[in-house]
């Protein structure tokens, strides 16, 4: 049998079973609960190029971006300067979700399991692209106030 046969027959008996009510005793299968989404999992994902970010290597953007950091207290999860705390540090080379910036975009408007909230209806999309493009010159000659010795 080939396997274009073979997909065909297996379509063709998950068709013949829809619709039919579950023997005695069994149950139907119950809606899933509502959870709030956390974006993708970790791991290594795609290969694919996503959006490039607008304000990179852009000066004023990059000060805007340390500012909304401060404001939203990004420190307070991420430690001072982005150095970790509760949070994993944001100066690091290794991340979870990903460094590319439509990756790092996705995991401030998305939220991650485990803490990091979703700030897409906080934050405009102008604002999270500006908070990567500071995030992402962390350890960077181009860090707006840098700390001493980074």
């Amino acid at each position: 049998m080939t396997p274009r046969a073979r997909l065909l027959l297996v379509m063709l008996l998950c068709l013949a079973g829809c619709g039919e009510t579950p023997p005695q005793g069994a149950s139907t299968p119950q809606s899933p609960p509502a959870s709030t989404a956390v974006g993708p999992i970790a791991g290594p994902g795609d290969d694919t190029i996503g959006t490039v970010n607008p304000y990179s290597d852009n000066r004023t953007a990059l000060g805007e971006g340390r500012q909304l950091f401060v404001r939203f207290n990004c420190s307070g999860c991420h430690g001072g300067r982005g150095g970790g705390g509760m949070a994993p540090s944001l100066r690091d080379i290794d991340w979870l979700y990903g460094s590319r910036d439509d990756q790092v975009f996705s995991s401030i408007a998305e939220g991650r399991a485990h803490g990091m909230p979703s700030w897409q209806t906080t934050l405009t999309a102008d604002q999270s692209w500006k908070l990567v493009a500071y995030i992402k010159s962390m350890r960077t000659g181009n860090e707006p106030q840098a700390p001493p010795g980074d």
